[in-house]
């Protein structure tokens, strides 16, 4: 019956330990020789000196009290909070010790319980409620240091495989680029374009896989991931492994093969339920990439291919988009949008402050049509050519389809990937 009144008590003790610690912090600390005169000795009954020590564990004192109190609140973020400036003050302080491993308890952070309790029986073995917390614990906290233990060692073994990657790439002339993994600076600003509908709908403004080009077992050639874009029927296929020299042709003939007819004059119909022309036949398709970074490099629009110039650039990139999937937890997506958000709005202030405005838009990138007797290391090294977020993108249209057509008319053909003479 006396909840209220307890409530309101603690309330007020929080009050009172902040106007506390405010007031410890305007004290001029003095030093540890200090010698006070008869004159000082006198006015130390109405206003005492303290050293840096002493000053540290009264404040230390104040914070676990204060975190105390909004235990009994059952605010646990603050009670984190003021028992974490408890022990920086002083790390003996066990009582503090043991409150952030409480908050971190209800907060479900088992690892950083684990090390305060940790550090707490450092200070004293013996502590009842240390004990009971570690062993009420024990199973939680070790599956959570297993768990980050698992994630450092993929960690470590992505940025291996990055490297290896970057190194490969720096020897064979192969281009890589990145896009903005986000399209809005502000949470506000998806209303206004509707942007957020169009990160959703392209996986954060861009297809990307989280794959990495791979090197064939027994110290063979690589493989690269490899996106086939349909834009007439608004489909693609996605290739995990498209060996560096696997011909093209190959691999549209097992995807779209010649179909006869009863005649057998070739004119079946297509596996493709949404190939309503029957027109995806390996022999019937013209295929293209996309050239990007052409010009200057230093300024692009925002929606254009960056040009990756460094191994660190390519592994920061990489680890933002895994991030942002949801790869890492809800706190390193944040902390990956705010940096994506950050590299997004220099662009455009980059942008704007050559062109005037982000409506300048530079003109639709042009293409290269690629032969199907070429191998995909052909385009890979072709010097023109730019692979965005490590992954291939090639784009087939029926020969006869309008949609090509319309596609040569904003996008100009600037040449073409031929086999090379054996």
């Amino acid at each position: 019956k006396n909840v209220a009144k307890n409530l309101t008590y603690y309330r007020d003790a929080v009050n009172h330990y902040y106007e506390a610690y405010h007031w410890a912090n305007r004290i001029t600390p003095k030093d540890e020789d200090f010698v006070p005169t008869p004159e000082e000795l006198l006015a130390a009954e109405d206003e005492p000196f303290f050293t840096e020590k002493e000053l540290d564990e009264m404040r230390s004192i104040i914070c676990a009290n204060c975190a105390l109190a909004h235990m009994c609140l059952k605010n646990w973020g603050f009670v984190r909070d003021e028992a974490k400036k408890a022990v920086d003050f002083n790390p003996t302080n066990v009582k503090a010790w043991y409150r952030l491993a409480k908050a971190h308890q209800m907060l479900q952070n088992w690892e950083e319980a684990g090390n305060a309790i940790d550090s707490g029986l450092e200070q004293s073995s013996n502590n009842k409620e240390l004990l009971q917390l570690q062993k009420l614990l024990a199973e939680k906290v070790r599956k959570a240091r297993l768990h980050r233990q698992q994630r450092e060692r993929a960690r470590a073994e992505r940025t291996s495989r990055i490297k290896d990657v970057w190194r490969y790439c720096k020897e064979e002339d192969i281009a890589l680029g990145r896009v903005s993994l986000v399209a809005t600076v502000k949470d506000d600003e998806c209303e206004e374009n509707e942007a957020d509908s169009m990160e959703q709908r392209w996986h954060h403004h861009y297809p990307h896989t989280g794959q990495l080009p791979k090197r064939q077992q027994g110290g063979g050639g690589w493989t690269w991931p490899v996106l086939f874009v349909y834009p007439s029927h608004r489909q693609s296929d996605f290739i995990e492994h498209f060996a560096e020299d696997e011909i093209i042709a190959l691999r549209m003939a097992q995807m779209f093969p010649e179909q006869e007819d009863e005649d057998g004059d070739g004119d079946g119909e297509t596996e493709m339920p949404w190939d309503y022309n029957n027109e995806f036949r390996c022999s019937n398709l013209a295929v293209y990439f996309e050239v990007h970074c052409e010009g200057d490099d230093k300024v692009i629009h925002p929606d254009s291919v960056e040009r990756l110039k460094d191994q660190g650039s390519a592994m920061r990139f990489y680890e933002s988009s895994r991030a942002l999937k949801g790869d890492e937890g809800p706190e390193m997506a944040n902390v990956a949008r705010c940096m994506e958000r950050k590299h997004l709005h220099n662009q455009r202030k980059a942008w704007i402050k050559k062109h005037g405005s982000l409506w300048s838009k530079p003109d639709p990138c042009p293409v290269i049509q690629v032969h199907p007797a070429v191998t995909l290391g052909q385009i890979l090294r072709h010097k023109r050519s730019v692979v965005p977020n490590f992954l291939m993108t090639l784009i087939l249209f029926p020969a006869n389809h309008p949609a090509h057509y319309d596609f040569l008319k904003d996008h100009k053909c600037i040449g073409i990937v031929e086999p090379k003479d054996t």
